[in-house]
């Protein structure tokens, strides 16, 4: 008898385990994809953006990558990599023999110095160069070893190795001194991009000669990009889509249903958070920071979570978000409730004349932005202390314009580059910083600097705590609120939880059929 249900077990356990491998004719069907963010640039150099950066950890190799959920990076393109002596100045990484570009020739550590140099040589105003601000120099060692000479000790160094900035791209296809411009793409990461229409759609077909940290790649993808969240939602809702990502409209993601069974959803924390910044250079009419203060004492977080985003964001009171080391509620124990008085005051010392007028830009298209816009501008009116006169611009085009300090406030999400305070620090509020907002602090640059030379992270919370305060005082920018990650995918695609984890690697490869 027990020999018999055994038997029953196992045979239950072998046609249930059969429902969820994949069949051979799924193994070639392709999984569609849709998303609102977009691509800034095929070239590595040009690019520093959610959109850019999902489409190259597909298709281009760093020597580093992150596992899922991960905090420190493993070897990818890189046999192995440490830092030499003491200090945090010097890193060493041995290559991979077997890798490929697409041409057939071999990847060698001239290739990865190449693609370094060429980022901060290019110097693109919408580039990660930013993120190699204490690299020195990089120097090789025969054919598979490159070493990193930092000009200060960075213990964040493998994390900015593993991000889209440490894209390793072919010297024989990339100009060393300017983008590449045919469309091209030569790339050896988990697929080969094989069709692409700008804001319309990529085609990625597996790479059969992918060598790295994955032990196999994915399924083909067709990665569509929609203009806004309310034109992705018509596309999930006639089934052109199969998973729906990044972001579907706010009235959407407050109604998914876990247990529908025609879905999928994945909710999930998320690190990405989205700021108010401002220009605060001479002349600009938000350069003196007792107007920037008055504008804090008149944000409401909570309101724009709860109408504008439905409750499928929380309110953010700090420079760093949850779940990151040294996270702190500075802004609230500045600012804690909205006060037209306490704003008024602080406009009447810096002597202006009221209203304040300023303009505000956002990127159309960015989820609920416009409907952002014109609730903050609701908010920052209030009591006739400022005029704000609100615009949307095209992605590309509004990166150019904060970039070359064309507006005076400007609201943007930020995706964090790698799960450390870090990424918040230096491209937020450091002397010329991504965020092109003119703010620079000795102080605050003092603390980003010190908080590199431990590797032991933890001991760079007290570092961030302080710089927090710096910026809750100084206010080059306003937190308003964190993201819950949302994915969804029909009920036959599974993956989608491993999607997008907060490590900034767009996992496209763990999506399947069920």
């Amino acid at each position: 008898m027990r020999i018999l249900v055994t038997l029953v077990v196992l045979a239950v356990v072998g046609v249930g385990g059969w429902q969820l491998l994949p069949s051979q004719g799924d193994k070639n069907r392709t999984i569609t994809v849709g998303t609102t963010d977009a691509v800034t640039d095929l070239d590595p150099a040009g690019a520093y953006d959610a959109g850019s950066w999902a489409l190259y950890s597909n298709v281009f190799q760093s020597l580093l990558t992150f596992e899922p959920g991960g905090v420190q990076p493993v070897p990818d393109a890189a046999k192995s990599c440490a830092f030499q002596g003491g200090g945090l100045r010097t890193y060493r990484c041995v290559m991979r023999d077997d890798i490929k570009f697409p041409s057939g020739r071999r990847m060698t550590a001239e290739d990865v110095k190449y693609s370094f140099d060429r980022v901060r040589k290019i110097n693109s105003e919408v580039g990660p160069s930013a993120l190699f601000s204490t690299l020195g120099s990089v120097s090789v060692e025969g054919t598979d070893t490159v070493v990193f000479h930092l000009s200060s000790p960075d213990a964040t160094w493998p994390q900015k190795v593993a991000t889209g900035a440490g894209a390793i791209v072919d010297k024989d296809k990339y100009p060393a001194t300017s983008l590449r411009k045919d469309g091209g793409l030569d790339g050896t990461g988990a697929y080969i991009l094989t069709s692409y229409k700008k804001n319309s759609a990529a085609v990625l077909t597996p790479n059969k000669n992918y060598h790295g940290y994955l032990t196999s790649t994915g399924r083909p993808i067709d990665l569509r990009y929609y203009a806004d969240s309310q034109k992705l939602d018509a596309a999930w809702k006639a089934k052109q889509v199969d998973v729906a990502t990044r972001t579907l409209p706010p009235h959407v993601l407050s109604g998914l249903n876990p247990s529908d069974p025609d879905n999928r959803v994945t909710e999930s924390d998320s690190s990405e958070t989205r700021n108010l910044y401002f220009n605060t250079r001479t002349g600009s009419p938000l350069h003196d920071d007792r107007v920037r203060r008055a504008m804090a004492w008149l944000v409401n977080r909570e309101e724009l979570a709860a109408t504008v985003y439905e409750g499928t964001v929380d309110p953010l009171y700090s420079l760093i978000p949850t779940g990151i080391t040294g996270h702190t509620t500075s802004f609230f124990d500045n600012y804690p409730t909205q006060s037209v008085s306490k704003a008024r005051a602080l406009l009447t010392q810096a002597g202006v004349t009221t209203p304040v007028r300023f303009t505000f830009g956002y990127g159309i298209g960015r989820g609920a932005s416009a409907e952002e816009a014109a609730a903050l501008k609701k908010q920052l009116e209030a009591g006739g202390l400022f005029t704000v006169d609100v615009k949307g611009y095209e992605w590309t085009d509004f990166q150019k314009r904060w970039a070359s300090g064309k507006m005076d406030a400007w609201a943007v999400g930020w995706v964090p580059d790698y799960p450390d305070p870090d990424t918040f620090g230096s491209p937020l509020v450091g002397t010329d910083s991504t965020m092109s907002t003119g703010y620079s602090n000795k102080a605050v640059d003092a603390l980003i600097r010190n908080s590199r030379q431990y590797a032991d992270r933890g001991r760079a919370a007290g570092d961030y705590r302080q710089i927090q305060a710096d910026v809750a005082t100084d206010v080059p920018l306003i937190p308003l609120w964190q993201r819950k990650e949302y994915v969804v995918s029909t009920e036959d695609v599974g993956g989608g939880q491993y999607l997008d984890d907060g490590t900034g690697v767009f996992r496209l490869w763990r999506l399947n059929w069920i």
